[in-house]
């Protein structure tokens, strides 16, 4: 039988409760213009991401988070990790959209929205940037919102948020837009976040849809023994997580961490490398007859 990673259901879809993330194979590190051309050099064709989305769906995450209409490579790339596998992967797409208010940002937007569905995305999620421009916090409203919303379901997609904003995910609730997911930045550190730690710990808690939680380990400034467990002890069984892996093995390190946290035990991952490797440093104690 297959190994399934724990899953939730999201818009009436059957997800795993873990999600690829892209940022380490796109080129945005979060961490230095050095690392983001190290990124690009390794990721310069499709071929390496596949090998990282081969990882993940053979482990039973056959889904992945992404902009796609940015790193034209990502779709290849999982066409052909759905070749390698036989398995089909899901696609949360985040489009960057033109939201100016006018006739021809709109036909622009929708036709960003159109090629989404065009690369075979099942969830559509404007980027963050786009809908913040829409945020108005005097009325609690996300102006117009509900136009790209219903441009996203008569393309056949289901509309989530990217919702850096906490606002975002207050005021779509507040409002009942057509929502059936949020992106919220959420680590240990605070890393990215626009508020403080506990604050979004509410935001999710609190949601009326799942939230996928980005950046567990603030972009490699935790590892992902403290970053995951952090976040899969502080959110929900309905929620998820996105992480970014830079090579293939860093993605079944990853998963081991992901499922240890699930499940509350210690991962099975080898102590790391040290010139001298100390009993303290393997975590044992030295019996003595």
């Amino acid at each position: 039988m297959e190994d399934l990673f724990p899953r939730t259901m999201v818009g009436g879809v059957s997800v795993p409760r873990m999600l690829a993330g892209c940022n380490w194979i796109s080129g945005w590190s979060h961490r230095s213009p050095a690392q983001d051309k190290m990124i690009q050099a390794v990721h310069s064709t499709p071929d390496s991401v596949a090998d990282i989305f081969e990882v993940f769906m053979n482990q039973g995450v056959d889904a992945c988070l992404g902009l796609f209409n940015v790193d034209t490579d990502l779709i290849d790339a999982v066409k052909m990790a759905e070749d390698r596998t036989g398995k089909k992967m899901i696609i949360f797409d985040t489009p960057v959209l033109n939201v100016d208010d006018n006739p021809i940002a709109r036909m622009e937007a929708e036709e960003a929205i159109k090629k989404c569905a065009e690369r075979g995305a099942t969830f559509c999620l404007p980027i963050h940037s786009c809908v913040e421009q829409l945020v108005n916090k005097n009325k609690k409203t996300i102006e117009r919102l509900p136009d790209y919303l219903k441009m996203i379901r008569d393309h056949g997609m289901i509309p989530g948020l990217s919702a850096h904003m906490p606002e975002i995910v207050h005021y779509s609730d507040e409002n009942e837009y057509d929502v059936e997911t949020y992106i919220q930045i959420y680590n240990c550190m605070g890393f990215l976040m626009q508020v403080e730690i506990e604050s979004v710990a509410k935001t999710i808690h609190n949601a009326k849809k799942p939230v996928i939680a980005i950046k567990p380990c603030a972009a490699g400034r935790v590892t992902p023994y403290v970053g995951l467990n952090f976040v899969y002890n502080t959110i929900r069984d309905i929620d998820m997580v996105a992480i970014g892996c830079f090579k293939p093995f860093e993605a079944a390190e990853d998963l081991e961490y992901a499922r240890a946290a699930l499940e509350r035990r210690m991962p099975e991952i080898a102590s790391r490398g040290s010139p001298v490797v100390t009993p303290a440093i393997e975590g044992k104690i030295n019996h003595h007859d």
